[in-house]
């Protein structure tokens, strides 16, 4: 199976349905129709809608650590492990949006906004976290690394939710303070809240499966995340930058003063009036602000400074992976840094 295939993701779509219906007929729980409907229409909507590229990671991933043809097998359990990503991801979504008032969140509204839903979108997200542990229950409890698998998903979804928590109480909306905004900040923020469960929890859950000790790994989990630190500056630049249409979503971190690696870049290069322009206008829901940061960020040429953090960054990325001992984890990381250096969305 190549890597890049559209076979590779119809088949792992396949193992989706597998186990959706799994958690559907979980014998733990009676369901009635009006449940099981419930939880199959949230899974649909939630899970399966973004790019997938965390949980094909996974597949990816072992593929380039076993270097050869996967069994149908390892395909599934790749394949559920990378699941039990996008399953973390979307509990992470559906709470976060309502934690954030998002409106729209992969091109449609957000769950929480459907009318049927509401505030039952918060227990979905508890739904959605409690599902990982049932399928790694059911396809790994035999397996010799099933207690480091739990054991990692735990841990990195503390840090995740940490990393949330230094991200809401620095967006604190009672008292918009832009001078707590550093890039060692931002730098913080990202780490936890991204880095960790969307770069290294894909390629750590490939190296257990491939019967690795994760203690050997702590340089590719550095390296990991510090292109997770990369794809969020990405993803800070697309925010503003990035057109709504590729992205599939409106960027708003300007909006709600969020510690964007736009506003830290800004505050570091503004002179005194360019920054008390930023002062009064970031952190505005009226268009008139938000015009006036955007205006601000041309002028400070922010474009052209991410391009060449963009070009820095990547050098930087190439020269630790090359210095990794296994040839095969080298192909593993440049895989990921393949698919974001220059991303549009």
């Amino acid at each position: 199976m190549s890597s890049g295939s559209s076979d590779l993701k119809s088949k792992f779509l396949d193992v989706y349905k597998t186990l959706k219906s799994e958690l559907i007929n979980d014998p733990a729980f009676e369901f009635d129709d009006d449940s099981r409907q419930w939880v199959d229409k949230m899974l649909d909507y939630n899970v399966p809608g973004g790019k997938l590229n965390r949980g094909l990671s996974v597949v990816d991933s072992y593929q380039l650590l076993k270097g050869g043809e996967l069994t149908e097998d390892e395909v599934f359990l790749s394949s559920a492990l990378g699941w039990c990503i996008e399953w973390l991801q979307a509990y992470f979504l559906v709470l976060d949006d309502i934690m954030d008032e998002s409106h729209t969140r992969r091109g449609q509204p957000c769950w929480f906004r459907l009318p049927k839903v509401g505030m039952i979108a918060a227990n979905d997200g508890i739904i959605l976290r409690n599902h990982i542990p049932r399928i790694l229950k059911k396809h790994f409890r035999g397996k010799p690394y099933y207690v480091d698998l739990v054991d990692l998903f735990n841990e990195v979804e503390f840090q995740t939710a940490s990393g949330q928590m230094i991200d809401l109480i620095t967006t604190l909306v009672g008292e918009k303070d832009l001078s707590k905004y550093s890039l060692s900040i931002h730098r913080r923020i990202v780490q936890y809240k991204t880095a960790y469960y969307s770069f290294y929890l894909p390629v750590a859950c490939a190296l257990l499966m491939f019967g690795e000790d994760l203690d050997n790994h702590v340089q590719v989990k550095d390296v990991l995340v510090e292109m997770g630190t990369y794809f969020q500056v990405q993803d800070d630049y697309l925010d503003c930058f990035g057109a709504p249409e590729v992205i599939g979503k409106i960027g708003t971190d300007i909006e709600d003063f969020k510690c964007s690696w736009l506003v830290v870049k800004a505050l570091e290069l503004a002179n005194e009036e360019q920054k008390k322009v930023l002062h009064e206008n970031y952190g505005k829901k009226d268009p008139a602000s938000v015009a006036k940061v955007k205006e601000l960020y041309h002028a400070l040429n922010l474009q052209g400074v991410f391009e060449e953090n963009e070009s820095t960054s990547y050098k930087k990325l190439i020269t630790s992976i090359e210095g990794h001992p296994s040839q095969a984890v080298q192909a593993v990381l440049k895989s990921f840094l393949g698919k974001i250096y220059k991303r549009q969305k």
